[in-house]
């Protein structure tokens, strides 16, 4: 009789057992709660707790396998920090290419080349207004110029012309006046032979 009361308390206890290290493989509880759960299930002799060793065989294995995951968790997470840090070193560098790119536009946009040489939009206005002003100037002190040397040699063309024009005048009347000069000495002539023949 009591071989069958002690199996009957021990039968529950080993299906209790059973139940705590079924419990124990579960996920779905920490490492701490499978331990406390451990440690509430075992049983008490004095100030000892008596585990099972296919618990204890469990609770390692869960341990191991909760660490296995807490590593594997951790590499993952450090590879994914790797990732993002390779991530944020491209951005970094796409960031300074574009920042770069944008002080490129905007010297663009504020400075001119000529020949090589970068002028701010500025000074180039100021120095193209200053040069067009210069040959606006040139332009009419040569127009200037050209009108007082046109003056010039109208005047001088009318003077030319005049002296020209006496100087035809002159010729005329002297050949005129040699015309009647040879008319007068062949008279004279004519009258020399009259009175030599007569």
């Amino acid at each position: 009789m009591r071989s069958l009361l002690l199996i009957l308390l021990v039968l529950p206890l080993g299906a209790f057992a059973q139940q705590a290290a079924r419990a124990l493989e579960k996920s779905e509880v920490d490492l701490k709660e499978r331990y406390l759960l451990m440690k509430n299930n075992s049983q008490t002799y004095e100030d000892y707790k008596v585990i099972k060793e296919f618990i204890l065989d469990g609770f390692w294995k869960i341990a191991v396998d909760t660490i296995k995951a807490k590593e594997n968790a951790l590499a993952e997470a450090n590879n994914q920090i790797k990732t993002l840090q390779q991530q944020i070193n491209e951005m970094q560098q796409q960031m300074v290419q574009q920042q770069a790119s944008v002080e490129g536009i905007r010297f663009d946009s504020e400075h001119i080349s000529v020949l090589g040489v970068h002028f701010g939009k500025n000074i180039f206005l100021l120095l193209t207004a200053g040069i067009t002003g210069a040959l606006i100037f040139l332009l009419l002190v040569v127009s200037g110029r050209l009108k007082i040397l046109q003056a010039s040699i109208k005047e001088k063309a009318q003077v030319v012309e005049a002296v020209t024009h006496e100087f035809d005048d002159y010729k005329r009347k002297a050949l005129e006046r040699q015309t009647k000069l040879s008319r007068e000495l062949q008279n004279e002539r004519n009258k020399l032979v009259e009175l030599g023949r007569s």
